[in-house]
């Protein structure tokens, strides 16, 4: 197994920035874009996840890196609920819905994944 000396070369981190960007794009149209609070606080969440492997993997020990990525791995659950709302009320169509749900729970299970192999090599 390669050891990962960079954030940005986590696989979780990567797939996380990819998600951010495409919930900008999304909230950029339709009714999403004028509602500033929703608007702001979905991008917020998007925004957390990538940015807690971050700052976890830059805190150079391992029980801060897992502490960092439980905190990423619940902003995806705050995500899938933010995203089950948006689409309840009609900012987000089903199958958009669905494609990012997929894609959080994907980042979820990768977290999940670092998580235990961290907590092995203890």
């Amino acid at each position: 197994m390669t050891k990962i000396t960079r954030f940005e070369d986590l696989e979780c981190w990567q797939e996380a920035v990819n998600l951010a960007e495409k919930i900008y794009k999304i909230t950029k149209q339709g009714e999403f874009k004028s509602d500033f609070g929703f608007r702001d606080h979905i991008r917020k969440t998007a925004i957390s996840v990538a940015s807690n492997i971050a700052e976890g993997k830059e805190r150079e020990t391992v029980n801060e890196f897992i502490r960092f990525l439980y905190i990423a791995k619940g902003s995806t659950g705050e995500l899938r609920t933010q995203l089950i709302i948006a689409n309840r009320i009609g900012y987000l169509n089903d199958q958009e819905k669905l494609e990012l749900i997929e894609k959080i729970v994907k980042i979820g299970g990768m977290i999940g994944n670092l998580i235990k192999s961290l907590k092995k090599g203890r």
